[in-house]
């Protein structure tokens, strides 16, 4: 019996540390962490850093918070805000034009300015560091809807959209854990009847937000069912109104080329041409030194001859006419990088106008780099204003969109501008060394098609050759040559040849030899041009031009002003 003892004294031994080892595995396996995750370390932030809380969702962007002011940089505000802040850091500037003014703000001043007014925010409304720019978010909401709210010197939680949000009541207190399982870290406890916001519902866990933002999980028997709640939108914020001018019925323009004072004189004859036009814009002003000037060609004694016709005029400005005839390097980011050369410019621009009594503004910019985008908007966007103001109707000539043109920004030009005009020719042009259609119908319908994705349909003008090119290929060598739509007949009669139609570009095609050359050309008549128009109408858009006045027919006309008449 002796020995029998220890032997049973032994076994309730092991089973006894048996017992509390598989206890503590379960305890282990079945207890909840008590394991928390510091905020900062959550949110990624440091210093004066604030995460972004964009709606339900933590964003990669920051804000910082300075002399308790929230600040976002410029570009988390383009991305998520607003597009219309733009910098100028030449002239220490920070500028948001609307439909009717620009404020002005000196990088680190706390006040504002525009054409009628000044402010003192109390605080630096932006300032820089480095290549960063910082706007403070109050006066980010003079021109934005958005709500926003700071919680624990950490995050800002910010809103851009309201709608209905689930809520829970938490039924036992808690904790909101890093994911969902016991054994996640705690990022913060919740007392009973705390609200919390779902996100998402699951089968043991629910996402949830709690009223200062932070965004775990808590198990479902911990929470109440769900309720539905209506989000209040901010009601501080008064969108801007962008009002426009329009013709009534379509648009019928046509382009006037004049490369100098003489050609003022041809007038009579380009109406004569162009009968049932109601628009003609005279190439008459084009940058001239990279300060804001411009050369002018125009008179006007030919604005008051138009008008007894009775046309508007729309004065065109580009930006390449003059260095074409002088060979002066004109620099386009250097007028429209710099803010007081854009309102020398600008200015200018309206002065002569008025001076003139023009109808309006037509914008021929062409060759612009992606670096000069932002700029080129910008510009837009201040003439746009001072149009407004004086009753000038502004329209802006435009390639063909595709995707590497996309920083011209036809959306904001559909909202500024009251016309917005589609060149659409030159899918092959002159010197490129590429034979080919310049205005196949996939070319003009593709391109109508993604301008109507950006720009409302009664602001599009979609502008027809009255060109083709003649191409001559020998051997590698590619040259060609235009001939306008009122010499092509007698050109192919010349020749001898008569094209064919292609169903494909919708264009009479002809190619021939001659010696070791050969030559191509894809016709624009009356043909092609009637599959065009019948497109535009289809659209419904706000009208045509053409590129240009002294190379059309007048059956040609025909057809234009039956489109524009339809």
């Amino acid at each position: 019996m002796k020995k029998i003892v220890p032997v049973i004294v032994a076994l309730v031994l092991i089973l006894i540390i048996g017992g509390v080892g598989i206890g503590g595995m379960l305890l282990e396996k079945y207890s909840y962490s008590k394991e928390t995750v510091e905020l900062e370390e959550y949110y990624g932030v440091t210093g004066d850093r604030l995460a972004i809380v964009l709606q339900d969702e933590i964003v990669p962007e920051q804000a910082v918070r300075r002399n308790g002011v929230c600040y976002f940089d410029l570009d988390t505000i383009h991305a998520y805000f607003n597009e219309g802040f733009y910098v100028d850091l030449q002239e220490q500037l920070l500028l948001y034009t609307t439909a009717t003014d620009t404020y002005r703000v000196a990088i680190g001043s706390g006040s504002w300015q525009n054409s009628a007014e000044s402010k003192d925010m109390g605080y630096a409304i932006c300032f820089a560091e480095g290549e960063t720019m910082y706007v403070a978010a109050d006066y980010l909401k003079l021109f934005t809807n958005f709500s926003y709210e700071v919680f624990n010197d950490l995050c800002v939680q910010v809103y851009t959209e309201w709608g209905t949000r689930e809520l829970a009541e938490v039924v036992r207190n808690t904790q909101v854990r890093s994911l969902g399982g016991i054994k996640s870290p705690i990022l913060r406890q919740v007392e009973e009847g705390e609200t919390v916001e779902i996100l998402e519902r699951m089968e043991t866990w629910s996402e949830v937000k709690t009223s200062d933002s932070i965004i775990g999980y808590i198990e479902n028997k911990r929470l109440s069912d769900a309720t539905t709640e209506m989000e209040a939108p901010v009601t501080d914020y008064v969108p801007e109104e962008y009002t426009s001018l329009s013709m009534t019925g379509k648009v019928s323009l046509g382009w006037h080329a004049i490369g100098g004072p003489g050609g003022n004189d041809t007038l009579g004859a380009m109406v004569a041409e162009g009968k049932g036009m109601n628009v003609i814009a005279p190439t008459w002003f084009s940058l001239n030194d990279n300060e804001g000037n411009f050369r002018s060609f125009a008179t006007a004694r030919y604005v008051q001859q138009a008008h007894g016709y009775g046309l508007q005029v729309w004065g065109v400005w580009d930006n390449f006419n003059y260095k074409n005839e002088t060979g002066s390097d004109i620099d386009s980011y250097a007028v429209l990088s710099a803010t007081s050369k854009r309102q020398l410019l600008v200015q200018g621009m309206i002065n002569t106008a008025l001076s003139l009594d023009l109808d309006g503004i037509n914008i021929d910019f062409e060759g612009l780099t992606e670096e000069v985008g932002i700029h080129y908007i910008q510009f837009l966007r201040e003439l746009s204003v001072e149009c407004r103001k004086n009753s000038l109707v502004l329209s802006i000539d435009n390639y063909v969109p595709f995707h590497f043109n996309e920083y011209y920004r036809l959306d904001i030009q559909g909202e500024i501008a009251d016309y917005v005009i589609i060149m659409g020719y030159d899918e092959h042009w002159h010197g490129s060394k590429d034979p080919g259609s310049v205005a196949s119908i996939n070319y003009v319908s593709n391109g109508l098609t993604k301008t109507l994705e950006q720009v409302p349909a009664e602001k599009v003008v979609n502008a027809l050759p009255f060109y083709t090119i003649l191409w001559k290929t020998e051997g590698a060598e590619v040259t060609d040559e235009y001939i306008t739509l009122n010499n092509v007949a007698d050109f192919l009669s010349r020749v001898n040849i008569t094209p064919e139609w292609d169903e494909e570009t919708c264009q009479n095609y002809a190619e021939w030899q001659s010696g070791s050359t050969t030559y191509q050309i894809w016709v624009e008549d009356l043909e092609s041009l009637k599959v065009k128009l019948n497109v535009m109408g289809a659209q419904n858009i706000a009208g045509v031009a053409v590129w240009r006045l002294g190379y059309g027919t007048p059956a040609a006309w025909e057809l234009i002003n039956a489109y524009a008449g339809s």
